[in-house]
């Protein structure tokens, strides 16, 4: 629900419990897009990183946004559960037509997800490519 609720006016403590039934549908529906709906009523402090990560996802998603931006998104995640939030990120901006700009420092996922890199070095532009063209060691470059 919270990300229904910036279009709602007014206390947001009584919309969870009240929130239309669209509404609720909606969030259902995004939870499931994100592979979540089994866990609907559970809070998210007791989700692992990846599904928190996930909750986050659907979160930004339910408002049907046309841009998603990402900052790191899976940073502080395990390599398993990276690889996961990156696959449900890259299936969920092509089933709704979105686009999603992230940061990553995962040279695998700007690699895999990433349909175009942008690499900065020193606060100035080091690359610009379409990710096909490149590979990871074109990458690493920027970190030296």
């Amino acid at each position: 629900m919270h990300g229904l609720l910036a279009a709602r006016p007014g206390p947001r403590s009584w919309v969870q419990a009240l929130a239309p039934i669209d509404s609720r549908k909606r969030a259902l529906a995004t939870l499931d897009r994100v592979g979540l709906a089994d866990l609907a009523m559970r809070r998210v402090d007791s989700l692992s990183g990846g599904q928190s990560q996930r909750v986050a996802i659907a979160r930004a998603l339910v408002a049907e946004p046309r841009l998603v931006l990402a900052d790191e998104p899976a940073a502080s995640l395990d390599p398993a559960a990276g690889e996961e939030v990156m696959d449900v990120f890259a299936r969920v901006v092509r089933e709704t037509g979105a686009t999603l700009v992230f940061t990553t420092h995962n040279l695998a996922h700007a690699l895999a997800h990433g349909r175009r890199i942008v690499g900065l070095r020193e606060g100035k532009l080091a690359l610009d490519a379409p990710s096909h063209e490149l590979a990871i060691g074109d990458l690493r470059g920027l970190y030296d």
